[in-house]
């Protein structure tokens, strides 16, 4: 019995030696894996100068830079559409012919009302030229006494009243010829011709269709007549990005329906009314609409094509840059204090306001020895894939170029770091 119970004592001595062993053991790891350092993947680039384009994005379509709306001025119907859609016409040509009948009535009724006015007036006339000469013949005799005072206002009566009717005659035919000429001016409307040569981009109607003129109303819109030959892009810009937009600036435009092909243009007008949509919402844009001209010009531009610009704003040559993603913003608070300040000045300095004592600053990391540094950076303009360094970088700096995780929230003053040469993006686990 005392031998058993020595052995189960020496083999739970053993079982709690190899517990503790094993604490002992895991304890060390830990220590010395917590105290190994952090190494960070990361791809750099060297700081050069580069040329960097600042371009705007904008979107729209295709519209003909001479058209013309045709809108008719009297209302009718149809009766004649020699042309159809996608024709050339030219200048004069014959586009539409509105049923007359009822104008053409106009105007012989007013042509008869003026001859019969006319003929009133030749007769007034006449009488006016009798009544004068009884007037004048009166006035003799009544100098000679040879008539009386009635008599000779009896007849100045009869030449006043017979002279305002001939003026009043007069007035009318000046009032009818007026309201003939319109009539006219209406049925000669009726018939409209093409005022350019061009291409009928658009018909509305459809023979024996009934128009709506545009003198009571609207107007019904019938065709329209483009210069295909002389294309604008009509883009509209945000409101935010037109101030950098000027006329002559360089534009490289995409239509749709040519794929990957792009044309060269030029800033051509710029507008100076806001294009409002969605006003009140939350969905509110103000855009200005921009047209550019194309130096580049191709016979399958038609209206309506939705085409994507890019319009260079300015360019600057041989300036420092990096790639837009090594700039990233850090708080001052997170950033090293210089080695050489002084503690003892700080403590006397007055304390700062705290609404303004912490500033947003931007910065990059220059690659030193598998160290990174932190460098403040004052940027300028920009391209889709470079950012202008006006201050900070005097070039040649190895800076971090990725991933985008290591930039922006991994990277510390300090930080080791290992150049990732096959471009991962992941970084070593912590």
């Amino acid at each position: 019995m005392a031998n058993g119970k020595q052995k189960k004592s020496k083999k739970k001595v053993y079982i709690f030696s190899g517990i503790g062993v094993l604490v002992i053991a895991l304890v060390v790891i830990m220590i010395l894996g917590s105290s190994r350092e952090e190494i960070i993947q990361v791809q750099t680039e060297k700081v050069v100068k580069r040329t960097i384009t600042q371009s705007v994005t904008a979107t729209g379509t295709l519209d003909p830079e001479f058209k013309v709306v045709i809108t008719p001025e009297v209302t009718g119907e149809i009766m004649e559409l020699p042309v159809k859609e996608g024709q050339f016409v030219n200048k004069g040509q014959l586009l539409i012919r509105i049923k007359s009948d009822a104008y053409r009535a106009q105007v012989e009724q007013s042509e008869a009302g003026l001859r019969n006015a006319k003929a009133i007036l030749d007769n007034n006339a006449a009488q006016l030229d009798k009544v004068t000469a009884d007037y004048k013949r009166t006035t003799e005799l009544h100098e000679k006494k040879l008539a009386s005072d009635s008599d000779l206002e009896t007849s100045k009566s009869a030449y006043l009243t017979t002279k305002a009717n001939l003026d009043g005659a007069q007035a009318q035919i000046s009032q009818m010829e007026a309201a003939l000429k319109v009539q006219k001016d209406l049925l000669s409307k009726t018939t409209i011709y093409s005022t350019m040569d061009g291409t009928v981009s658009q018909l509305n109607v459809h023979l024996g269709d009934r128009v709506l003129g545009s003198g009571y109303s609207q107007g019904t819109d019938v065709m329209t007549i483009s210069d295909l030959k002389s294309m604008l892009a009509v883009v509209n810009v945000d409101e935010n990005d037109v101030v950098l937009v000027a006329k002559g600036d360089t534009v490289r435009v995409k239509i749709d329906a040519f794929g990957d092909r792009t044309f060269r243009g030029l800033v051509y007008q710029i507008g100076n009314s806001a294009v409002t949509t969605g006003t009140g919402t939350q969905e509110q844009v103000v855009n200005f609409e921009v047209k550019i001209k194309f130096l580049d010009f191709d016979d399958g531009f038609r209206p309506g094509m939705s085409c994507n610009a890019k319009i260079e704003t300015k360019t600057l040559s041989n300036v420092f840059s990096v790639p837009i993603q090594s700039i990233t913003a850090r708080n001052t608070k997170e950033l090293p204090k210089p080695e050489n300040e002084d503690a003892n000045q700080n403590s006397n300095k007055k304390k700062e306001n705290p609404a303004t004592a912490e500033k947003i600053k931007e910065i990059v990391f220059v690659v030193k020895d598998n160290k990174v540094k932190t460098q403040d950076v004052t940027t300028g303009i920009s391209d889709d894939n470079y950012i202008e360094v006006t201050s900070g970088l005097t070039g040649n700096e190895e800076i971090v170029s990725g991933p985008y995780r290591a930039i922006s929230k991994d990277l510390q003053n300090g930080s080791t770091v290992k150049l990732d040469k096959h471009g991962k993006t992941e970084t070593a686990s912590k």
